[in-house]
């Protein structure tokens, strides 16, 4: 399977020289196997993951959650508006408002010319919680995360290989810092053994402490995350939108001087084919 990032910053896309190497469109990715498609969130970088897989017929959208960062490029991602095509959107379920009701209140006016209940496509909606299913050739594993709001992760199989997304995570909240056994730690489940983990990895170790509880990994902490679930490769993700390039590197290369773990700063425009 090929899994390629579409946009890996965090809370606002950015523009400009400075966020050029890593990239300024908001949380997307796709898993490909043959014509069969997973994206996985609908960030601004969805807009052109949209004309990338013109072979498929059917295509499944993944989100974690639906704080804006993560869906406002849904409306701007053609397949929607394309017959053609059969569109399953995959998210969240809420105690209080069905999948369909949370984003209509985006895909709407003011807020958005075209509703929901209008796109020419196909179009199929989902709500999971700590859910197992397969789409196509993939098995997937789903499972609420800690992150304010409904918010899950996603771990992708398929034969032996494993993706695991988790954009947006702050499993070290807490008056004691990250639990140190695996069966309490948010979402190990899902990124237990995984080929390739995408990890929330937003702040620095200085930052965090005033932004604790606002759902996101200070970059040790996602380091701690990714040893403690044997993740085989990591990518930093989910970039603050005041974080240039040459910020990012110098985080990186501090993180890397107190740990040995296997990591890499996520990449727009970044693709590997697990085989």
């Amino acid at each position: 399977m090929k899994v390629k990032l579409w946009g890996v910053r965090g809370s606002i896309p950015t523009t400009g020289p400075e966020t050029e190497k890593y990239g300024g469109n908001t949380s997307c990715a796709s898993v490909a196997y043959d014509d069969h498609l997973l994206v996985l969130d609908g960030g601004t970088g969805i807009r052109k993951c949209g004309g990338a897989y013109p072979g498929s017929k059917r295509i499944d959208i993944l989100l974690t959650h639906l704080h804006l960062d993560h869906i406002q490029g849904l409306g701007f991602f053609s397949p929607l508006f394309d017959p053609s095509k059969e569109i399953h959107i995959w998210g969240p379920a809420s105690s209080s408002q069905s999948l369909f009701s949370r984003i209509s209140r985006y895909l709407s006016p003011p807020l958005f010319p075209v509703l929901l209940r209008d796109v020419p496509c196909k179009l199929e909606l989902h709500e999971v919680s700590n859910s197992v299913f397969d789409i196509g050739p993939f098995r997937i594993q789903s499972s609420y995360i800690i992150h304010p709001g409904p918010t899950v992760g996603y771990r992708i199989m398929r034969d032996n290989f494993v993706f695991t997304y988790i954009p947006d995570h702050e499993p070290a909240l807490g008056s004691h810092g990250m639990i140190q056994n695996p069966k309490w730690v948010s979402g190990y489940d899902l990124a237990e053994g995984a080929d390739i983990l995408l990890h929330d990895a937003q702040y620095t170790k200085e930052e965090y402490p005033t932004r604790r509880g606002w759902g996101h990994s200070s970059i040790n902490d996602a380091g701690l995350f990714a040893s403690i679930t044997s993740a085989k490769h990591t990518l930093f993700a989910h970039h603050d939108p005041s974080h240039s390039d040459e910020f990012l590197e110098e985080m990186l290369s501090s993180f890397k001087l107190t740990s040995d773990v296997s990591v890499g700063l996520a990449t727009e425009g970044f693709e590997i084919e697990l085989t």
